[in-house]
């Protein structure tokens, strides 16, 4: 008898119990709350935006669920783990396709390489995720990754290298204020969707007065 085909409830169920299994020890800025953060930010921007809600749900959940830089910087793996579950549950060919092709393309690294693939899917993802990685949360992430990493917290005669090329990026050991200039505060002018474009706003202010407060507190002003 052909198996019933589940609903999308029961598929982001299923979904939902895996990542949370499979990240139950994952380091805190790449764990089970950053995904669904990014869940509840993709749902958000979807009230707004038009695009698949099954597709971006998908990704959203399964974005990070094998991230290369946890894999010796192999980016084909997230992709593959991501597939070989959804083919599991029984999920359509085509969705699992797409969700394969936006984990590939979506991350800020991907953005600084050649990027094969785009859609609307991937632009209301990639905006979810990027909003995690700005605001508070985003500095509580950076510096999270950066003791993950046993990196300095600042070092003035470091400086931030702008304009990296992705190779670079992905091999650099800079303390995290470098990250800072490195990415976090070019992700405003790289949101896709108004709604997501809107509350960047907001948090790029905020990381910018967190690091002026953090320079005064360096140079010892009391």
């Amino acid at each position: 008898m052909k198996e019933q085909k589940k609903s999308k409830d029961e598929i982001l169920d299923l979904t939902v119990a895996f990542v949370q299994d499979t990240l139950k020890d994952a380091e805190s800025g790449h764990d089970w709350w950053h995904i669904q953060r990014v869940w509840n930010n993709t749902k958000h921007i979807l009230q707004h935006e038009k695009a698949d809600p099954l597709v971006c749900e998908l990704t959203a959940l399964l974005h990070d669920i094998a991230d290369s830089k946890f894999h010796d910087g192999d980016e084909t793996i997230g992709p593959r783990v991501a597939g070989e579950f959804l083919h599991s549950i029984g999920v359509e060919p085509e969705i699992i396709e797409h969700v394969q092709h936006i984990i590939l393309n979506m991350s800020f690294k991907a953005s600084l390489g050649e990027v094969t693939f785009h859609s609307k899917e991937l632009e209301v993802v990639q905006d979810a995720d990027r909003l995690d990685a700005i605001g508070a949360i985003g500095i509580a992430r950076a510096f999270t990754y950066g003791g993950f990493k046993n990196r300095e917290i600042y070092n003035p005669n470091i400086p931030a290298q702008l304009n990296q090329d992705k190779e670079s990026y992905k091999k650099t050991t800079a303390p995290t204020i470098n990250h800072f200039y490195e990415k976090l505060l070019l992700l405003k002018d790289k949101m896709n969707t108004p709604t997501a474009k809107a509350i960047a706003e907001k948090r790029h202010v905020y990381m910018e007065g967190f690091l002026d407060q953090f320079y005064g507190e360096w140079k010892g002003d009391l």
